[in-house]
């Protein structure tokens, strides 16, 4: 049992529309208001090694990452905190209000408890015109699929590669780009958290599409020998996946890579073989 399986069963009570995306989106205005939440806890989400000060950044930096995957602008951010040890505390708000100013935005309260085992609850809070959001659901045959970045890296900073340590433990929102795919005429978006295939059946689920991926056009860790398996599975990387139409790329003030097309058959393809569907995801026995 994992967290999509668990996801599945309670689709019909929440509502699909509202399992989506990584956001719930609230009209106000000429605008919506975009809020998104997330749990991190110290034994399964930060790595051993990590600083109070990183732990906080990271716990601010995943949750603003799903605005950023809305194509929103992020506003505020509350961080709830169950503290095993109090003086945890300053190093944790330090890293999260660092985050925070890094892309705009501001660490506006929460709460703070006692609890066994260092848990942060981060919720975020976004900003995006209405003609201007990205969802899962808009990608069409046809488009490119762009990521951003190197996907795998993370992982690869898991594994054990000092170069990519940062890159796991300190993962930089992806605000600019975000904004930057909404303005530039991208159709559909997320962030790559789990890995590119579990996102992309994500996408796919969602828009009622497939993709045929190139691998000649991934851009893999150099000196890497499972760099592939570490591009298409890896988890732990907050670029983006966004799909544009042909006619809209290159989209001015995104460093995007294509690595394939959107296809109308439900399937995952790379090279014209299917992928298996596996990535990070939370597990129980």
């Amino acid at each position: 049992m994992d967290d999509r399986m668990l996801l599945d069963q309670i689709r019909g009570i929440v509502g699909e529309k509202e399992t989506e995306d990584d956001c719930s989106v609230i009209p106000l205005g000429d605008q919506y208001l975009v809020a998104t939440t997330d749990m991190l806890h110290e034994k399964t989400d930060f790595p051993g090694g990590m600083t109070d000060f990183e732990i906080g950044w990271m716990s601010a930096a995943v949750t603003l990452s799903d605005i950023a995957s809305m194509g929103a602008v992020p506003a505020d951010l509350l961080m709830a905190v169950g503290l095993d040890r109090p003086e945890r505390l300053v190093g944790i708000t330090k890293g999260a209000a660092a985050c925070c100013s890094s892309v705009g935005a501001r660490l506006a309260g929460g709460d703070i408890d006692s609890h066994t085992e260092l848990t942060i609850v981060s919720t975020a809070f976004g900003f995006v015109q209405k003609d201007r959001i990205l969802r899962r659901s808009g990608a069409r045959p046809g488009d490119l699929v762009c990521v951003t970045g190197t996907p795998g890296q993370a992982e690869a900073g898991l594994k054990g590669d000092p170069r990519f340590w940062k890159s796991l433990i300190t993962p930089v929102p992806r605000v600019r780009e975000g904004i930057a795919f909404s303005e530039g005429g991208a159709t559909a978006m997320m962030d790559l958290s789990d890995g590119l295939a579990l996102s992309l059946s994500d996408l796919g689920r969602a828009s009622g599409v497939g993709f045929s991926l190139d691998p000649a056009l991934f851009p893999l860790i150099s000196d890497m020998p499972d760099a592939e398996a570490l591009f298409l599975f890896g988890g732990g990387d907050f670029e983006l996946l966004a799909t544009v139409p042909p006619d809209r790329f290159p989209i001015a003030g995104v460093d995007a890579t294509v690595i394939g097309v959107v296809t109308p058959e439900p399937e995952i393809r790379s090279g014209g073989c299917p992928i298996p569907l596996r990535g990070y995801a939370h597990r129980w026995e």
